[in-house]
């Protein structure tokens, strides 16, 4: 392939590996140093799908990013829940996670209760094509 094809091509591959949406959000739990962030990145424009993580921080001692299933461009969004002490529940469509930043770690929750376990805290949902927490009312 002479250097002109290549040039030429350069363009579309730059452009097959610009992401849609590439957003993390944050709980802020106890200022910027203990949180829950919703981290959500789309590798190419052409995909629907979007990849999530849910990142636990409680900074100096906890810092870990596990994926959790992909979602989709508007959401669905994320409620967060009491659990426990420095342990939420997330749940996302019909999956549940637990998120502990006391022992660091988000794990898939498959035997979820019908009711939630504890008190709302508030959503990871897109507003105005942005991801963003939106605190519950009444929510600190």
């Amino acid at each position: 392939m002479t250097l002109d094809r290549r040039l030429l091509l350069l363009p579309l591959v730059l452009l097959g590996l610009t992401g849609c949406e590439n957003s993390a959000t944050a709980y802020k739990i106890e200022g910027s140093e203990h949180a829950l962030m919703l981290v959500r990145e789309q590798r190419y424009f052409w995909s629907d799908e979007i990849e999530q993580a849910v990142v636990v921080a409680r900074l100096p001692k906890c810092q870990r990013r596990v994926a959790i299933w992909p979602g989709s461009g508007e959401g669905p969004a994320m409620d967060v829940f009491e659990a426990g002490y420095q342990l939420w529940a997330l749940q996302q469509g019909r999956r549940w996670y637990l998120a502990s930043t006391e022992k660091c770690l988000v794990q898939d929750w498959a035997d979820a209760p019908a009711s939630p376990p504890g008190a709302r805290v508030g959503s990871f949902r897109m507003r105005d094509g942005v991801m963003v927490f939106a605190p519950a009312q009444g929510a600190q």
